[in-house]
């Protein structure tokens, strides 16, 4: 199955094209917030020699992270979708990225942070293993004393911004290979864990004719 991912949820945003485990193309851009994601899909697309036509499968990282740059590459597929059909995959970013660091190498106990603003840390755990990953702690939001004391006790963390480990979408797709549960992409909503506050506009105020 030939699969287009997308993962926006951090400033290094990416497109990859795979059939099936092989990866055909990868593009990626570090300024983020400029980034032209049409012509990046497009540039990808050409560097793998597939027509848009041949694309069975959209894989998006659905993060935690910048809510805007999800919510566009949940627009492009929505888009897709429509036009063409095609099968649609949400996928965890933080899952994205532990897979990225178990592929270079990297075992252990690790803890996934992106910075939430206004105080707050989204957080997960995966134990990195040879035959794979497995997510010990479930992504919560986390006030800043509880991301400080990891620090502190010299827990490994990394994440977006947090030094120069990014999602990719590469590792987005590989975790769609051989997934069956595929959704509408109006369905598609980004990962977003804090409340929202919603503040009650005051009664309209009747005023009296002049």
């Amino acid at each position: 199955m030939k699969i287009l991912a997308i993962e926006f949820s951090s400033d290094h945003r990416s497109v990859a094209v795979l059939d099936g485990g092989q990866l055909l193309a990868e593009q990626t851009v570090t300024n983020g917030r400029e980034t032209a994601a049409v012509a990046l899909i497009e540039s990808a697309l050409g560097q793998a020699k597939v027509e848009r036509s041949a694309i069975e499968c959209i894989a998006v990282g659905i993060g935690p992270g910048s809510y805007t740059g999800i919510r566009a590459a949940i627009a492009l597929t929505q888009g897709w979708q429509l036009a063409h059909g095609v099968k649609v995959l949400g996928i965890d970013s933080l899952e994205a990225l532990a897979m990225g660091e178990q592929a270079a190498g990297r075992h252990g106990e690790i803890t996934l942070a992106v910075d939430a603003q206004r105080g707050e840390f989204y957080l997960t755990k995966y134990e990195l293993a040879d035959d794979g990953i497995r997510n010990v702690e479930p992504t919560h939001l986390a006030k800043r004393p509880e991301y400080e004391s990891l620090l502190a006790a010299g827990h490994p963390v990394i994440g977006p911004g947090l030094g120069d480990k990014f999602p990719a979408a590469e590792h987005v797709g590989r975790l769609a290979v051989g997934r069956s549960d595929f959704v509408e992409a109006s369905e598609l909503s980004p990962v977003y864990l804090r409340q929202i506050d919603f503040v009650k506009a005051p009664p309209l105020r009747k005023i009296p004719p002049v």
